[in-house]
């Protein structure tokens, strides 16, 4: 379980296929601490085993194989060498709930189709599918690459989010532009809500 509260933006070191994967590898620091193989780890929302590490410069180079399914429901299949990833350590059962319920298990992708600037803050439209958009509701949580966020507007076929300075700097949404892919994951609570409300669900 993660919060969507990144903790760093790790930099993408290679991406390569191997015989049962797709091999990739990130530079962290902060994320790194403590962190084990076998341990999960948030890569745009996406969670992931590390199955390698090994030390790099001040930091660690963190290892990961994707499944083929992972690699084509997510934006990682576009990532490419000196690209940034958000990463976020699993929670601690100790540990501070900053943000919303996010399991790690991406729903799909969606499009920007806005990104501008107003005043010092961004204002950020992402066009999705119709079965991610039903869990997206006005003042509702959803999480954007793994960014928990609060959804400002909900539109036809897609919905507005604002962006203060501090989400924009210390994430890979500084990377991002129109027509660009991200990561979305529906309020998880929302899932329930509709499973449970069904008749014989």
């Amino acid at each position: 379980m993660f919060t969507g509260i990144i903790e760093e933006t790790g930099i993408v070191a290679g991406i390569r296929e191997t015989a049962n994967s797709i091999r990739l590898s990130i530079d962290a620091v902060r994320t790194a601490r403590g962190l084990a193989v076998g341990d999960s780890l948030a890569v745009n929302g996406c969670c992931l085993t590390l199955v390698r590490r090994a030390r790099k410069g001040s930091g660690m180079r963190l290892q990961f194989d994707l499944l083929r399914e992972t690699w084509e429901r997510t934006n990682l299949q576009f990532a490419k060498p000196g690209a940034l990833v958000n990463l976020e350590r699993s929670m601690s059962a100790n540990g501070r709930f900053g943000g919303h319920f996010v399991t790690g298990h991406i729903d799909g992708m969606g499009q920007i189709v806005k990104w501008s600037r107003q005043g010092k803050d961004h204002i950020l439209e992402i066009a999705a599918p119709a079965d991610i958009l039903r869990y997206v509701v006005f003042k509702g949580s959803v999480a954007v690459d793994g960014i928990s966020l609060t959804v400002a507007k909900v539109l036809k076929g897609r919905f507005r989010l604002w962006i203060i300075p501090h989400t924009y700097e210390v994430t890979a949404l500084r990377e991002r532009a129109v027509c660009d892919h991200v990561n979305l994951e529906g309020d998880l609570i929302g899932k329930y809500v509709e499973k449970f409300s069904r008749r014989g669900g």
